[in-house]
């Protein structure tokens, strides 16, 4: 859903498959979290989908 909702809005993003990435799943890991999604937005860290705090987000880094 996220990476859906990203896309329609014309936001670029990167996904990381943590299900075969070692190095993304420690990244996650290193940020407090062991379930997915979670979306990183400057310095927001959004877990789950959740378009309101994904739109808070992006209106504070445009």
């Amino acid at each position: 859903m996220v990476k859906v909702y990203l896309s329609r809005k014309g936001i670029p993003f990167t996904e990381h498959n943590v299900s075969i990435d070692l190095e993304a799943r420690k990244r996650l890991i290193a940020l407090g979290y062991r379930s997915t999604p979670v979306t990183v937005i400057g310095d927001h860290k959004i877990v789950g989908y959740k378009p309101p705090n994904m739109d808070e987000a992006l209106a504070e880094i445009s």
